[in-house]
């Protein structure tokens, strides 16, 4: 399970708060159900309450399983769960990678995704 998108800069304003979000990714299963390869330039969902709107620019701090650093990732919201969506859905957010980032981000998620069978499993999007 993904939990909950938060922001880690303590000392900004709130709106500035809620454009850095934190999102930890503790396996590979938790992976899978987050990227988000179909999208131009790939992405990554992030589950939070917060009502996000279309276009709207975010900075992900993303803690990839064993990697010892966050990886920074700048995008922008392209994909929108409400809270209480169909089939309880997670609330959430798909962020898309920027296009000058895009090769170094999707080569580093793709690397730990599973595939054959482990690659059909739902996502939190699709």
């Amino acid at each position: 399970m993904i939990p909950i998108a938060q922001s880690e800069r303590p000392g900004q304003q709130p709106e500035a708060r809620r454009r850095i979000l934190s999102l930890v990714i503790k396996d590979r299963r938790a992976l899978h159900a987050a990227y988000m390869p179909f999208i131009k330039n790939g992405g990554l969902f992030v589950p939070t309450s917060h009502p996000y709107q279309l276009g709207d620019e975010l900075f992900l701090l993303v803690q990839l399983l064993d990697e010892p650093d966050r990886i920074p990732v700048a995008g922008q919201v392209v994909w929108v769960t409400p809270v209480g969506a169909e089939g309880n859905r997670a609330a959430g957010v798909g962020i898309q990678f920027k296009e000058q980032e895009k090769n170094d981000i999707r080569h580093k998620f793709e690397q730990y995704l599973p595939s054959g069978t482990d690659a059909q499993r739902p996502t939190h999007t699709m």
